[in-house]
């Protein structure tokens, strides 16, 4: 009996504590050549995979593309984008029956609203020719503010149809994370529609912000669905040190300021803890931060050595990360994509390849090189 309890408590350590940071290696040799798919995007912040193999590609200041049979065009849109700081134009997702509705999702800062300045946003469309029509927007995180940092934002879907998103907590660290009357520093749920689902943890709280699913994070700029578990994964910055993986819960609390394994960029201590009954612990964090950015399972026959492992981008470094997962611990680190600029984005194609957007390049593809 005892040796049953002990082995339980083991298998609760495991999963209730944060992993530490494992040191990073480069590969000796480089088994890959990397293609320039798309070129001229400056910022390609967002892109996702149409059905008939073309790629939407949405760029920070504003403009959204689609490139299609080798050739890439502006796509009109009447989004209003505030191209401010770490906000502009950010993730776009197609809805899972894309097929048969035809609806496109976008996360963008909008500087709609009495107050100056903006906030993050999430909107949808169609794709009519060149044209990005009946658009509505879904959400829009309030009050605005001229602040130009964390804006998030990051869309998924999981396997029941709700519709996930992003929002950083706007540089307000002491005000938004920890308040679920305010917006900022949460993951929301909607329905593909917007409309809030009543199953939403603060759905009847009164004045709580009901979209709500999650609270007390930073600035999550990956986020995407396990394809084992169906569960939403993301991954945040930290300040300076202290970006975490983190999977989503229902109304958890994620702690931030209030525990973080980070420092103020000054180097001072702006907390003495990393851990508080009630609040979630990740499941990884980084030491010193990378900023991470986009991240994708690999699922594909096309890479068999990396097949389940976890590729986030580093904008700090300018790398691509693969991470080597033993369930939900992470057993090794490897870097990838050296020195070709900061990775913002990470995406599985239907063709089975990684498709990266590096900042100042546009969107390259890794070709396994064959042996």
């Amino acid at each position: 009996m005892k040796a049953k309890i002990y082995l339980l408590m083991l298998i609760l350590i495991q999963f209730s504590c944060a992993q530490e940071d494992k040191t990073i290696s480069t590969p000796e040799t480089i088994n890959y050549t990397l293609e320039t798919v798309v070129d001229g995007v400056n910022i390609p912040w967002g892109m996702v995979f149409l059905p008939d193999g073309s790629m939407l590609i949405t760029e920070k200041s504003g403009k959204l593309f689609q490139f299609k049979n080798g050739q890439k065009t502006e796509i009109a849109h009447n989004l209003t984008v505030y191209d401010r700081g770490q906000g502009g134009l950010l993730d776009i997702e197609l809805h899972p029956d894309y097929q048969n509705n035809g609806w496109i999702y976008i996360t963008y800062a909008s500087n709609e609203g009495e107050e100056d300045g903006g906030n993050t946003a999430i909107a949808r469309g169609k794709l009519e020719g060149n044209s990005l029509v009946s658009t509505e927007v879904l959400y829009k995180a309030e009050p605005n503010t001229t602040k130009g940092q964390h804006f998030g934002s990051r869309i998924a879907f999981d396997n029941d149809g709700y519709l996930y998103f992003s929002i950083g907590e706007r540089g307000e660290r002491d005000v938004n994370p920890q308040d679920i009357t305010r917006d900022g520093g949460k993951i929301y749920r909607l329905h593909d529609d917007g409309s809030i689902p009543d199953s939403n943890p603060f759905a009847e709280q009164s004045g709580a912000k009901q979209a709500i699913y999650s609270y007390g994070h930073r600035n999550p700029q990956g986020m995407l669905k396990h394809y084992q578990t169906g569960k939403i994964w993301i991954h945040e910055h930290g300040p300076q040190g202290g970006d975490e993986i983190n999977i989503i819960k229902k109304g958890a609390n994620y702690g931030w300021p209030v525990i973080s394994y980070g420092e103020n960029y000054n180097g001072t201590s702006f907390t003495d803890i990393t851990e508080k009954e009630g609040m979630e612990q990740p499941i990884y964090y980084w030491v010193p931060s990378i900023a991470p950015s986009g991240m994708a399972f690999v699922t594909s026959d096309v890479y068999p050595e990396w097949k389940g492992n976890l590729m986030v981008g580093s904008l700090k470094f300018g790398y691509l990360e693969r991470m080597v997962l033993e369930g939900i611990n992470v057993e090794k680190r490897e870097k990838i994509v050296e020195g070709e600029g900061r990775v913002r984005n990470i995406k599985q194609g239907p063709d089975g390849f990684l498709y990266l957007g590096i900042e100042g390049k546009g969107i390259v593809k890794l070709i396994p090189n064959k042996k």
